[in-house]
């Protein structure tokens, strides 16, 4: 956090030509009010240092004996008679400023930031909205695990009205399943829901998943200086309580026109648009960070009453994080094909209790990470475009030495522990392969589909693109806005193919439906 913190302000100062004092004040002042911690740790840097260098003489990085010196930039040639390898001036490290400084590892510390940081952690734990006043797991509150994760409550004083439920008596008073269809029509005296959703396949979309699934995404305006301005961060606030997670432009529960690049394009919205009758009905469980195994998908976190509410999909995606860790002996740490077994069939006999007759679990296989390597390792990384001096490669060493990395196993100049980490993934594969072929259940049936990273990458150089556009380019690790849309379409097109019952069947009244919103000014 420090050397990308004293990364930025250095080049601040070098691209406004400016002193770091004035690089400081201008970051602060393009970060919203509460955020501007930076303000208290940083006033007092007055030497341009590398930020190595800098980070070390303030003791907020360290190297424990016995291990590697951990750095992002090569080393400054060593001084002679220097006490170490990162020597900087006695007074870059005094007393007072290691004080303020020791803040930074902790920004909960922070009087403004200790209230959100409490809520952030309940919403990580739990898995829950913040905000949510009758308990039925919906919100009205976008953040926090509101409705950017789930569908949006139209009540939240009702625990009897969410998002998913059969609608109550035809929804003739009122908005039961917040689908947007309730009343009677005045014409013939039948309820609308009754005219228009009646026999319609109606069902949800449920993501259980991992980072990738929730969208991890951190804007590189917010690291890359030649582009950076007050607007660059007018979205941290938002970002920092959806844990730098964008679920609402996400390749399964996305809804909402993306802000960060590319375009959205989901599997909810495509339910969406075949019956307008799935209106909200999507709800993303997903864990930065995480093994996806039945500890970690705990049975309070699912909001579906097999009695009371439509069936669903449910996407099983953990596309990495099985196998990925940050451990320098990363194998050892990987899940195993058995581990893999127990866990998916835990999880599955809980879903067969939960989940409402007719449901459908498609489990995606896990992605082949060697593609990130292969396409970013000699590229630059916006830290390091300014100066060219720092690639993704310089990166994931850091990371790694950091014991930090998302994924050890693939971020790595090790062809051979690549290939083994690939190997596992593949493995793990064929378990959800035999369980979708082999395992039956009362209450759905089960699928399996490979994740299309190499579908993927053919579209997007046909449309002109190169395959590292399809990466996020902070982290070098995640799906990009563009691979999560064009990933939908190659999804949506292989179930309309392979298995077309699973997506329902299109509503008639669709036109009908949105030309009553439109003369009545709704959405």
């Amino acid at each position: 956090g420090c050397v990308l913190v004293v990364s930025v302000i250095e080049q601040l100062a070098q691209w406004h030509n400016s002193t770091v004092k004035a690089a400081v004040e201008r970051l602060c002042n393009y970060i919203p009010g509460k955020y501007q911690i930076i303000r208290h740790m940083l006033c007092c840097i007055d030497k341009e240092m590398n930020a190595d260098v800098v980070c070390h003489s303030l003791k907020l990085c360290k190297q424990d004996p016995g291990q590697p010196l951990c750095h992002l930039y090569p080393p400054p040639k060593r001084e002679k008679h220097s006490p170490g390898l990162f020597y900087a001036p006695a007074h870059a490290g005094q007393k007072w400023q290691i004080k303020i400084f020791t803040g930074f590892s902790s920004v909960c510390a922070f009087p403004l930031l200790a209230n959100l940081c409490e809520k952030i952690k309940y919403v990580i734990r739990n898995k829950l909205p913040f905000e949510d006043f009758d308990g039925d797991k919906f919100s009205t509150f976008p953040t926090l695990r509101g409705y950017h994760w789930r569908g949006r409550d139209c009540d939240d004083k009702n625990t009897t009205m969410y998002p998913g439920r059969r609608p109550d008596n035809w929804d003739v008073n009122s908005d039961s399943n917040c689908n947007g269809i309730w009343g009677v029509d005045p014409k013939d005296g039948i309820p609308y829901e009754e005219k228009f959703c009646k026999g319609a396949d109606s069902q949800g979309v449920v993501l259980l998943g991992d980072s990738a699934g929730a969208h991890f995404h951190i804007p590189p305006e917010w690291m890359t200086v030649t582009e950076m301005s007050a607007k660059s961060f007018a979205n941290l606030p938002m970002a920092f309580t959806d844990e730098l997670d964008w679920p609402q432009f996400s390749e399964i529960t996305g809804f909402l026109n993306s802000t960060i690049g590319g375009w959205t394009d989901s599997l909810y919205l495509r339910l969406r648009q075949r019956n307008r009758c799935n209106h909200r009905d999507l709800q993303n469980i997903s864990q930065n960070g995480m093994f996806f195994n039945f500890f970690f998908f705990k049975p309070y976190y699912l909001a579906r009453n097999q009695l009371l509410d439509y069936p669903a999909i449910v996407i099983y995606a953990t596309i990495g994080n099985d196998v990925c860790n940050g451990n320098r002996d990363t194998l050892a740490h990987m899940t195993t094909p058995k581990e893999m077994l127990s866990n998916v069939m835990q999880a599955l006999r809980y879903l067969d209790t939960r989940l409402p007759n007719g449901s459908h679990v498609i489990l995606t296989g896990l992605v082949d990470g060697r593609f990130l390597w292969d396409n970013l390792h000699d590229r630059y990384h916006p830290l390091g475009q300014l100066n060219r001096d720092v690639t993704y490669s310089q990166l994931y060493s850091f990371l790694n030495c950091l014991q930090v990395s998302p994924c050890s196993g693939w971020l790595t100049p090790n062809e051979t522990l690549r290939n083994l980490t690939s190997e596992r993934a593949l493995q793990l594969s064929n378990v959800l392969k035999e369980i979708a072929t082999s395992e039956k259940f009362a209450n759905f049936d089960i699928f399996y589909m490979d994740f299309p990273l190499r579908q993927t990458a053919e579209e997007w150089r046909k449309m002109g693109g190169q395959p590292w556009q399809l990466i996020e380019p902070v982290d070098g690790f995640h799906p990009s806005q563009i691979a999560a849309a064009l990933g939908t379409s190659i999804t949506w097109r292989k179930a309309l193919h392979e298995w077309p019952h699973v997506l329902g069947k299109e509503n008639p009244f669709n036109h009908q439906i949105e030309a009553i919103f439109k003369d009545q000014g709704g959405h």
